[in-house]
């Protein structure tokens, strides 16, 4: 049946985020339909109000877009529009704080990059374990 709406966000947020999901993954090509506000309601048992809320808030995104008599499609450069949203938001929610930690642990930028390359790192204070990537084991 697909995914079940029962997170702390409202519904209608809960489908437009699965539906942003699809997009991002390809599921959903550009100029494809949706399926119908009628659908998803009984698809997924949920008002079909809901459902058009949903569809209404992508369509003020540029996500879809309503063609007359015909239904909801997924617009011209959508994903490309995600792809960039997401990337924007990745730096800021999820680099930033993760850069800012590594300074508050004293962690030298050296060391996030080889991480990142999967270098093989240096043993830890006082000869701890290695973290992280270990594809290049030292040859004897």
């Amino acid at each position: 049946m697909g995914p079940m709406f029962d997170g702390p966000e409202p519904i209608y947020l809960q489908i437009a985020q699965m539906i942003r999901a699809q997009v991002l993954a390809g599921e959903l090509a550009e100029e494809e339909q949706v399926m119908s506000t009628t659908q998803f309601a009984t698809t997924f048992r949920i008002n079909p109000a809901t459902a058009a809320k949903a569809f209404a808030g992508l369509v003020d995104e540029g996500v879809l877009y309503k063609r007359r008599g015909l239904g909801m499609f997924v617009a011209p450069g959508a994903r490309e529009q995600l792809l960039a949203d997401h990337r924007a938001r990745f730096f800021d929610e999820v680099l930033a704080p993760a850069l800012a930690q590594a300074d508050l642990l004293d962690i030298p930028t050296a060391e996030i990059v080889d991480y990142v390359l999967g270098r093989p790192r240096p043993a830890g204070p006082a000869g701890g374990p290695r973290t992280g990537p270990t594809t290049d084991p030292t040859p004897r």
